[in-house]
């Protein structure tokens, strides 16, 4: 191969790499919850791309990490619950490197 063949396969191979990066970072988990001021707490989720988050995993835990409240996003991308009286994180799971997690103390009305 001579050396502007070599350059252009090293050229192409970058430029393969750079756009399979791109895909990978196209789809990432977005969460964000709401104090309703009833007591109670509504979180909503989807992805970066515009996906729904319908069925994604919903975890409420305590400081210690127990799981408070176990459930999926619903199919609006929504989950709802009673809100803790003491700190809690609300955690959505929709799997390796799609994890969002909300500190209770940032959630606001």
């Amino acid at each position: 191969m001579k050396k502007s063949g070599i350059a252009l396969a090293v050229s192409f191979a970058l430029l393969v790499c750079l756009f399979c990066v791109s895909i990978a970072f196209a789809h990432s988990a977005l969460c964000t919850c709401a104090d309703n001021g009833d007591g109670t707490v509504t979180c909503e989720g989807g992805f970066s791309d515009g996906s729904s988050a319908a069925g994604v995993k919903v975890f409420v835990r305590d400081g210690s990490g127990k799981a408070l409240v176990r459930g999926k996003m619903d199919e609006d991308s929504e989950f709802s619950f009673k809100k803790p009286e003491d700190y809690y994180t609300v955690t959505m799971d929709a799997g390796p490197g799609h994890q969002v997690e909300i500190n209770g103390n940032d959630i606001v009305e």
